[in-house]
């Protein structure tokens, strides 16, 4: 029974990267197959799963050191041919390194791929690997877009340093029409009927969806159906400086003090000088932020989901008090900022899970004003920077801060716009790597740790914690977060419970050969 939840509990922690996935795009040059891999990547990265863009045109252009001209891409030059499917072997087996040596889950193979012979090629070498594969193929006849896109990217291309717009132009529509030439996109009713893609038409104007084989596809596949390539700005701010910040404390729903209602009215100057059409705004469902929104005089929608990271059992406190009354707990923190879950609340992981939604519908929108908080702005931020997760809980947002961002060809523009209202400076700097005032049941490594359920009232037994495997209980029995309320019975049932789970955990860690991540709940009841 022990082992049969365990099992079930390893799949769930696993479930979308049970396996690598060798993400393969398609299509003719300037289709913005590489905005795609980019977008995706970032995307991917974000969620937590790693993953790596692998661009053929790097590699094309470290074996061949001065690009020419589009006769390269003949197809009938031969020396060239040679020259590119090398290069495309050697990008496969960086791939292979990428997987089985960096940790990496999701390799994205960049390049035209245009042929089914090459297409083959990447499949047996997935085959062999014991890789998922998925296609990614962008069509597009739209002229104006393929210029632009042209325009946008190709010019400042290495291919073509110090030539001006015609010349470039010309030659690259002549290197389009050498891959025309042998261009076999994928065919869904008979000779690719059984593999998985998504066929990308014109922008996103439509999408042909075949055969999606798990979750992590599905998600590949929601997210691509929700970009968009028009121009927008995208505006993230905090509340005006709230009541709490003026003492410390954090969380809680205190309203706006004098400096943040001041922010307030500078705001709402700020975006009418933008004159932006069709500007929405967003807000959490906090006081502080619904204040701040209310000065605009504009209508706003309010998602809980914006609302800020709960601090559990530390909400409504100063980090000098947590520091005082779980010493602990505020040192673990420190040590692994990204994963540590407040006791009763929630980690910057689980945040980034819970904005997903608000990422997909920025990606669908234009402009928008999102007023927001410390903690959700940096998760925010992370995705449209493309930061690393130790990164992103330390990103510095301050109190009336404005971050305009601006999608580009391959990434986002960001301009930071003060206000000039005088506020408190919330930021916490990263820690040194001093780790004497950590537990010494724990050890500074990543983990994965659940908060107990907090109190209903005082004659309610307090509720153990889950803990990851190899992640030890911090005394549960006797410290400040779990007095010692169990009988001499019930602690040694306890305890035989504790190495039941271990037991059966290890059992499976030695199964799959690989350290286990599963959540093991320990749990005791009288």
């Amino acid at each position: 029974m022990i082992m049969n939840q365990l099992c079930v509990l390893y799949t769930w922690a696993s479930y979308m990267t049970n396996s690598p996935t060798l993400i393969v795009m398609i299509g003719l040059p300037a289709r913005g197959k590489t905005y795609m891999s980019k977008k995706l990547t970032r995307y991917l990265n974000w969620i937590g799963v790693p993953t790596k863009v692998f661009n053929l045109g790097v590699y094309r252009r470290e074996a061949v050191q001065s690009y020419k001209s589009y006769d390269f891409f003949r197809h009938d030059n031969k020396e060239a041919m040679k020259i590119r499917k090398q290069c495309a072997l050697v990008a496969l087996e960086d791939v292979k390194a990428y997987v089985t040596e960096d940790g990496g889950q999701i390799a994205v193979f960049d390049a035209t791929n245009t042929t089914r012979e090459r297409r083959d090629l990447i499949l047996n070498f997935a085959k062999e690997n014991a890789y998922k594969v998925f296609f990614v193929e962008s069509v597009c006849d739209d002229p104006e877009v393929i210029a632009a896109n042209i325009l946008e990217v190709k010019v400042s291309s290495p291919d073509y340093p110090e030539r001006n717009r015609e010349c470039v132009m010309d030659d690259f529509l002549k290197r389009i029409e050498c891959y025309k030439v042998t261009y076999q996109p994928l065919d869904p009713d008979n000779y690719d009927q059984d593999l998985s893609f998504i066929k990308v038409i014109n922008v996103g104007q439509r999408f042909l969806v075949n055969r999606v084989r798990d979750y992590i596809q599905s998600k590949i596949v929601y997210y691509l159906m929700n970009i968009h390539v028009q121009p927008r700005t995208i505006y993230l701010c905090r509340h005006g400086e709230s009541d709490f910040n003026l003492v410390g404390k954090i969380g809680g729903d205190s309203g706006l003090s004098p400096h943040g209602k001041q922010f307030a009215q500078a705001l709402k100057k700020f975006i009418a000088e933008q004159e932006i059409v069709d500007l929405k705004v967003w807000t959490s469902q906090l006081k502080r932020t619904i204040q701040t929104a209310e000065f605009l005089g504009v209508p706003y929608e309010q998602w809980k989901i914006l609302n800020e990271l709960d601090a559990g059992v530390c909400e409504e406190m100063t980090y000098e008090e947590i520091e005082t009354q779980y010493p602990d707990e505020f040192a673990l923190r420190d040590q692994e900022k990204y994963l540590y879950r407040y006791p009763g609340g929630e980690s910057y992981q689980d945040l980034v899970q819970r904005l997903e939604a608000v990422i997909m519908e920025l990606e669908r929108q234009g402009s928008v004003l999102v007023i927001a908080h410390q903690a959700v702005m940096r998760c925010l931020l992370a995705y449209f920077l493309d930061k690393s997760a130790d990164e992103l809980p330390y990103l510095k947002c301050p109190l009336h801060t404005i971050f305009k961002l601006t999608p580009v060809a391959y990434g986002c523009k960001v301009e930071t716009i003060t206000l000039n209202v005088e506020a408190v400076n919330t930021h916490r700097d990263k820690p040194s790597g001093n780790t004497n005032n950590l537990p010494k049941s724990q050890t500074p490594v990543r983990m994965r740790r659940n908060s107990f359920t907090p109190l209903a009232s005082s004659d309610t037994i307090k509720r153990t914690r889950n803990y990851s495997v190899g992640s030890r209980p911090l005394n549960p029995v006797g410290s400040p977060l779990f007095p010692e309320t169990l009988n001499g019975a019930d602690q040694q049932k306890l305890q035989v419970s504790v190495q039941v789970l271990q037991m059966g955990s290890a059992c499976l860690e030695s199964a799959n050969n690989i350290t286990c991540e599963s959540l093991v709940s320990v749990s005791a009841t009288k």
